[in-house]
């Protein structure tokens, strides 16, 4: 292997590049250009990202509010009533205190145990429900808190 030092001594040292020596490396500025240009991207196509991250997430809790839904109406057909508050949705995995009740018990009603929300957080769950509804079945959002608007909004069927 030939030094390149022996070949251009006097060029180097007075800062200008030998032709035949191939340049390795990026200087300061040049990384500095990606790295404005990544920025740029990012501040660009993020925002969009991450409101499609949101998006989904109420999606997400729409569907499962409605599966559970399902699970409630269906217990509803068994036993003849929907759960009371202290029972909750835990009735659709675990059978009734109540003999009777309990004869009548077909479940579990779910799969797996109660999902939590999209944002982490219990599904709500309240009898009666709005208006006509016999109970209310619904996800608190993305700020887990009543009420919201955007993607805070309570989802599902809400409480009176």
């Amino acid at each position: 292997m030939r030094n390149r030092f022996k070949t251009c001594p006097r060029r180097l040292l007075s800062g200008i590049r030998c032709p035949n020596s191939s340049s390795q490396g990026f200087t300061l500025l040049e990384m500095l250009v990606v790295l404005v240009i990544i920025g740029l991207l990012a501040g660009l196509v993020g925002p969009r990202l991450f409101d499609k991250v949101d998006k989904s997430k109420v999606k997400t809790a729409n569907v499962q509010v409605k599966m559970i839904r399902g699970a409630l109406q269906a217990l509803h057909l068994d036993i003849g009533r929907f759960p009371t508050i202290q029972e909750g949705m835990r009735l659709l995995y675990y059978p009734p205190a109540n003999a009777r009740l309990k004869q009548l018990w077909s479940g579990p009603y779910l799969d797996e145990h109660l999902p939590t929300d999209p944002w982490g957080t219990p599904y709500q769950y309240n009898v009666p429900g709005r208006g006509s509804q016999p109970f209310a079945l619904y996800s608190l959002g993305a700020d887990a808190k009543p009420g919201g608007k955007g993607f805070d909004k309570d989802i599902g069927y809400l409480a009176l």
